[in-house]
């Protein structure tokens, strides 16, 4: 029996930048529990992302989950013994967090760089809307386009 909504938790700011993005970008990098090593992973990438495009490292990552960030995805939903996928408007919060998962994904997709060089390159890749993550964001929303037709099926 379902006992309703779990709050929301909030998560503390990082400790350099003072920003609960960059806390949550490093929760996201982090594996096994290793919080500093996740740290000094996106602060140097961060940081090599300041020195190649120069603008403050808040900036860059604001810009990026601005350009990595879908604003339609797709929901399965099943009418009438049919599968339809159904575009649906994506939350802001989720764009945070679907922005930050394709990042992650795409700079661990890389071979042969360590994970800090990476990251800033698909954090710059991101900043100039090219690389995977943009990529991504831009087949989910021509795949939204696809599908508009079944959009009466929302609930």
């Amino acid at each position: 029996m379902r006992r309703g909504a779990v709050p929301k938790r909030q998560i503390e700011p990082d400790i350099k930048y003072q920003s609960a993005l960059v806390a949550k970008f490093v929760n996201y990098i982090m594996e096994g529990g290793k919080k500093a090593i996740a740290r000094k992973a996106v602060y140097q990438a961060l940081l090599n992302a300041e020195k190649k495009l120069g603008k403050t490292g808040l900036e860059i990552l604001d810009q990026v989950i601005r350009n990595a960030g879908p604003e339609q995805e797709l929901r399965s939903r099943r009418v009438g013994g049919a599968n339809y996928q159904i575009p649906y408007p994506v939350k802001p919060e989720r764009r945070i967090t679907l922005a930050l998962r394709w990042i992650i994904l795409a700079a661990r997709s890389k071979k042969g760089q360590p994970i800090t060089e990476k990251l800033s390159q698909e954090l710059i890749d991101a900043f100039n809307n090219t690389g995977a993550a943009v990529k991504r964001k831009i087949d989910t929303h021509r795949m939204a386009d696809a599908n508009r037709a079944f959009a009466h099926f929302a609930w």
